[in-house]
């Protein structure tokens, strides 16, 4: 079997101490399986440009890690990446901001990438590059002379050409991709637009690129049995003994604009305007790690979510109920995976996502005799899977206030009829067929 070589932006070593984001938990299932390297930045940040690439080995899977310098973070990751490329790909054009330098250090960091991963390549290698941090990579390998197949999967959405246009080096972007032998998307809507670009950038003799939509999911036996085993531990029994027997809605989200949580929050304080009957017989516990707080925009949100926090828990709360529960910290995956099962409702609301894993997690987690509704966003990929949510549109705060009184209001039959529904689902499309059906569609792109 030829070795598999994964490159992301930053490698993710397994640890204990908080729950993987998507894109680590999907490369180390295929890296488990097939074996091979995974490639990426430290997350270290050195002064020493000659600093050697680093080589560690870790449950049969090696890594290889390089350092990147102040400057480079500054231009490529904070800048271009985060500032200019992740809310232009989430359809958020208000925060998105253009600098030359940042795209001049973008692309430094992608040749730099391709110089140090080159020497590592044996000949039969299948290589696959992961998110638009690294969408200039394949052509900078090609310039070294790596001929080996080179796969590209977007982890986020893919915008349409007109907002991608806002994006003075767009038509680079279209054209980057086009090293790539299979370019993969998380919907056919994203690769639709990407076929949009092209067209508009070649203007109707466009390369042939062979791409694909393949949606990433979950280990769902894995979640059903982390979440089953969690109910037993001291952190979900403490926290389902806090409820005090009230109801519990349930969101976990990183701290990020794109998620939808400012919003989230505005429809739950709606909720509970519109629904004093319910008031005190239920709390909302929202999970939101720190993200990329170093960058002003999140400093931002996390200043707008304790206000909100305050402002609704000030007018709402008694001396012995807490409306909103908030806590910006990481819990192990397995004590999210109880905290969901716990849970009678889960609130997914993002402004725009790839696809959302914690839709489909909280779905796998439920108890399937008694199982919690799931709100979910029409802005989020998981949506077109996940029929038997309640799905909303988040910027329409009644609307989602609307969702939360009927997701607690929802009959037992019903509730059994959607998730056993979503549970299929989840299972034709999982996290091991993610990655098999990418993997066979590199093979079948190039002999």
């Amino acid at each position: 079997m030829s070795r598999l070589v994964c490159v992301s932006n930053r490698i993710t070593l397994p640890r204990r101490t908080a729950a993987p984001g998507g894109l680590a938990v999907g490369v180390l299932a295929a890296m488990r399986d097939n074996g091979g390297l995974w490639f990426g930045w430290s997350g270290e940040l050195s002064a020493d440009t000659t600093a050697p690439t680093a080589i560690t080995e870790r449950d049969g899977v090696r890594y290889a890690t390089i350092d990147l310098t102040q400057m480079q973070y500054d231009r490529y990751y904070k800048g271009f990446c985060n500032t200019s490329l992740w809310p232009l790909f989430h359809y958020l054009s208000d925060r998105f901001r253009y600098d030359h330098e940042w795209h001049d250090g973008y692309l430094a960091v992608n040749r730099l990438f391709a110089a140090r991963l080159a020497p590592l390549l044996e000949p039969g290698d299948r290589i696959w590059v992961h998110d638009y941090h690294l969408i200039p990579l394949a052509r900078e390998l090609r310039a070294l002379g790596v001929t080996q197949p080179i796969g590209f999967f977007l982890h986020i959405p893919f915008p349409h050409i007109e907002v991608l246009r806002l994006l003075p080096v767009a038509a680079e972007i279209i054209r980057d991709l086009t090293h790539y032998d299979l370019v993969g998307f998380q919907t056919e809507a994203d690769e639709r637009s990407f076929r949009a670009g092209l067209a508009r950038v070649y203007a109707g003799d466009a390369p042939r690129v062979r791409t694909g939509a393949f949606p990433i999911g979950i280990d769902v036996d894995a979640v059903i049995a982390e979440a089953g085993a969690a109910m037993r531990t001291d952190p979900v029994k403490r926290m389902i003994g806090g409820l005090l027997g009230r109801r519990l809605m349930i969101g976990v989200d990183r701290l990020d604009y794109s998620k939808g949580l400012v919003e989230r929050f505005s429809a739950y304080q709606r909720f509970l305007e519109r629904n004093a009957e319910l008031r005190r017989k239920l709390i909302y516990l929202q999970i939101a790690p720190l993200s990329r707080d170093d960058i002003q925009a999140y400093s931002q949100i996390r200043q707008a979510l304790e206000q909100a926090t305050g402002r609704t828990n000030g007018r709402f709360a008694d001396t012995d109920w807490t409306p909103i529960r908030y806590l910006n910290k990481n819990f192990p995956h397995g004590t999210l995976m109880g905290f969901m099962r716990a849970a009678q409702v889960g609130i997914v609301t993002p402004l725009r996502d790839g696809m959302n894993l914690v839709a489909k997690e909280f779905v796998a987690a439920q108890d399937p005799a008694d199982p919690g509704a799931l709100i979910l966003s029409s802005l989020a990929g998981a949506a077109h899977e996940l029929d038997g949510a309640v799905i909303v549109n988040p910027y329409d705060l009644r609307g989602v206030a609307q969702a939360v009184a009927a997701a607690f209001a929802m009959p037992l039959a019903e509730r059994q009829q959607r998730h056993a529904a979503m549970l299929a689902a989840l299972r034709r499309r999982d996290l091991h067929a993610w990655y098999r059906g990418f993997l066979g569609a590199i093979d079948a792109a190039r002999p």
